[in-house]
């Protein structure tokens, strides 16, 4: 189970008085051309670690002995009805397991039957890798309250003893089926059924999370009596009328585009579901979505392309709703509690992907989330630029987390000082409401967003070589290069990446402007002298957009990891 406000930590203070001294002495390095001094020495702007997203936890399900010898066993997800079916037989007995996550209830809900009655029979019980206590309330419900770490946790069971970290509650209650079926308690933990025809577990679950500024210690909020109360409003529900429920609610978003690359009989358009054309049998065997990918290389299915396309509108559509927290790293499915990269949002092209299918693919109402968190990023960020930086505006880095950490990584530069990770994701903002053509939202969320972004990149400018306005230190997310003497460096100035970023965010300030009718502005003014003096686009003697304008004259280039910022800078050249 995961709940997408469970993370590690509290808000915290992401400014350093320090960081203009030592801007100042980076700044200086580069203007020398001392880039790989300029990059250790920017190792004093590095902020804190971002928090860390947890694991809700587990609920458990044990068959026994006679489970084990099983056959014919299928799972698989259906994308048109965002299911999970699990199929399998033990004798002459067909079991089944279907899942699903239910936006409008907000709960989740499985079913477990057999084709015989009174042949469902298991042990439930819950369970999480977070410091919990497991109650049975009654016959029917089990109810798990928890905490998370209050700092980043160690990857030692048991370690944490804090009081002060999110709060958080899960809640399972059961509907039994059949004259045979019955429920008991077990050691006052665990639920023991016995011979029903069917079982419905629903799941509710909540936390103390209050917004990005509510330090958890202070938060009013009751996990347990809101996962309760989610709980209560489904008991009279039927499971077809909780399904019906998230069917509606699901295909209205789901069945707002196809795609057909593929002809014939076998269109995955031609049947009612993807379940019913992977169903079609080749040869006495089912091909899996596994089969399909490792002969993708002889055949080019271009169903599977279609398969994929739709599954990334499913991902965003299951993690990023209106009322949601942002899409993480690795989405809200996680079970780790030290997960890869922390699972913490990347603003340096993560997040960015994570949201580029919302308007063409027609979910743009799975965008609120993203701009809801820019609204804290900029609360958070104004902070970070006035102190740091010395600036007016607002700025972001490449790493954040759910308490809207705005301040710069730390480990490496060449990730870490990267002051355009707002920047980037403001284009958003604009190209939301190039789809849309909202006024109302360019006026009230939009505008002012990305006005506060644009007066900090006008403050972050700065006079530079050839008279031409700079960003230093400027960096190239994830990249570095060799200098002409040889020496590994990723700090210089006026990457490719940052001007080209910046010309966007400068356009869409002014085109926003001219239609809400504030061309008149300070800023406004600001951004017309400065654009003119944005360094062209550099191209390189391989015919290639160099990053690097600080290696126009020199022959040693080197990329030492590829990052897509390419794919960035080659849609803003087409414009």
């Amino acid at each position: 189970m995961s709940d997408d406000t469970l993370w590690t930590g509290a808000p915290g203070n992401y400014t350093d008085p320090e960081a203009p001294a030592a801007l100042a002495v980076v700044r200086e390095l580069v203007n020398q051309g001392r880039f790989a001094d300029a990059t250790e020495a920017a190792r004093r702007l590095f902020g804190g670690q971002s928090e860390v997203y947890q694991p809700l936890g587990d609920i458990n399900l044990e068959f026994g002995a006679t489970h084990q010898a099983y056959d014919s066993y299928k799972r698989e997800l259906d994308l048109h009805t965002a299911t999970v079916l699990v199929t399998y037989n033990i004798g002459e007995v067909r079991y089944m397991r279907e899942h699903f996550c239910s936006n409008p209830h907000q709960v989740i809900v499985t079913m477990i039957s057999a084709n015989i009655p009174g042949q469902v029979s298991c042990t439930m019980s819950l369970s999480s890798r977070l410091k919990n206590n497991v109650t049975v309330t009654n016959a029917n419900e089990l109810v798990m309250e928890g905490i998370c770490p209050s700092q980043r946790p160690s990857l030692r069971k048991g370690n944490s003893n804090d009081v002060t970290g999110i709060k958080f509650a899960a809640v399972v209650g059961l509907q039994i089926g059949g004259n045979t079926g019955k429920a008991t308690v077990v050691n006052d933990q665990q639920l023991r059924l016995d011979n029903a025809d069917w079982v419905v577990l629903v799941v509710a679950a909540s936390s103390s999370f209050n917004g990005p500024f509510v330090n958890p210690a202070d938060s009013k909020l009751d996990p347990t009596s809101i996962a309760l109360n989610t709980l209560n409003l489904t008991r009279n529900l039927t499971y077809d009328q909780l399904k019906a429920a998230h069917l509606d609610d699901y295909q209205h978003l789901f069945y707002r585009l196809t795609i057909q690359l593929s002809r014939g009989l076998k269109d995955t358009h031609s049947l009612s579901t993807e379940k019913d054309r992977l169903n079609e049998e080749v040869g006495g065997e089912i091909r899996t979505s596994a089969d399909r990918v490792k002969s993708f290389s002889i055949d080019e299915d271009p169903s599977l392309v279609e398969l994929l396309f739709q599954y990334g509108r499913y991902l965003l559509i299951s993690c990023s709703r209106p009322g949601t927290q942002v899409s993480n790293l690795q989405g809200i499915w996680n079970q780790e509690v030290a997960p890869a990269w922390d699972a913490a949002p990347h603003l340096n092209i993560n997040l960015q992907m994570n949201y580029w299918p919302a308007l063409p693919c027609n979910l743009s109402e799975c965008q609120e989330p993203l701009f809801d968190f820019l609204a804290s990023l900029a609360v958070n960020g104004s902070k970070t630029a006035k102190v740091n930086y010395q600036s007016s505006g607002w700025v972001t880095h490449h790493v954040t987390d759910i308490w809207a950490k705005s301040s710069a990584f730390l480990k490496n530069p060449k990730h870490a000082v990267w002051p355009m990770g707002g920047a980037w994701l403001c284009i958003h903002l604009w190209e939301h409401y190039q789809f849309s053509l909202d006024k109302d939202f360019l006026e009230n969320k939009a505008y002012p967003l990305l006005e506060g972004c644009a007066t900090f990149l006008v403050d972050w400018l700065i006079d530079g070589h050839g008279g031409y306005l700079e960003t230093n230190p400027s960096t190239s997310p994830e990249h570095a290069f060799l200098t002409p003497d040889g020496q590994p460096a990723s700090v210089s100035y006026s990457t490719t990446m940052d001007i080209m970023i910046i010309r966007e965010v400068f356009s869409a300030v002014l085109l926003s402007a001219e239609v809400l009718g504030k061309s008149d502005t300070d800023l406004v003014k600001n951004i017309k002298k400065a654009l003119p003096r944005l360094p062209p686009i550099q191209i390189a003697r391989d015919r290639t957009i160099m990053e690097w304008v600080c290696l126009l004259d020199h022959r040693v280039h080197l990329q030492i990891f590829l990052h897509y910022k390419m794919i960035f800078e080659i849609c803003l050249c087409r414009h």
